[in-house]
């Protein structure tokens, strides 16, 4: 009888430690999707903001990997953190703290597809809870490089 009670506390312990593990990665990827139509700007909308005499400009920050914004980024974008990491949301949440929340805010990441970018939502779901109105989330249907740098869209380098 204590034979099997220990294996059942021993597979209770790991099934509740697969689902915690499975939850983490499920609320940390994939779910771009969620993000309203209206709260996504295209890339080649973004450009021509960015480019335009008379149009408010928006804060850029980049939410994904510092590797890849020090080797790409759109110009004038900050560097806020890796969202999908507890010390990168912090970094957003502190960066964001400071800020009006009707300002113009564009977040982008870039390093992967869409549907498997873990950053982008925990940074739009950080950014929606600090209460910004005027948030913009850049699409990036396939990564910084195909959907932004190849295009010809301005780029910075370094930091």
């Amino acid at each position: 009888m204590r034979i099997r009670s220990n294996r059942f506390a021993t597979a209770l312990c790991v099934a509740i430690l697969l689902c915690s593990a499975s939850w983490v990665a499920y609320a940390q990827s994939g779910r771009a999707s969620g993000i309203p139509a209206a709260d996504l700007i295209q890339p080649s909308e973004l450009a021509q903001t960015l480019k335009s005499p008379t149009e408010e400009k928006p804060l850029v920050l980049q939410v994904g990997s510092h590797i890849l914004f020090a080797e790409a980024h759109i110009p004038g974008a900050e560097y806020a953190g890796a969202a999908a990491q507890e010390e990168g949301l912090r970094a957003l949440k502190d960066r964001a703290s400071k800020l009006d929340r009707a300002r113009f805010v564009v977040i982008y990441c870039g390093c992967c597809p869409w549907s498997k970018c873990p950053n982008i939502w925990p940074a739009y779901q950080q950014m929606k809870a600090l209460g910004f109105t005027h948030l913009k989330v850049l699409y990036v249907a396939d990564n910084f490089g195909t959907d932004w740098v190849d295009k010809g869209y301005p780029v910075a380098k370094g930091r």
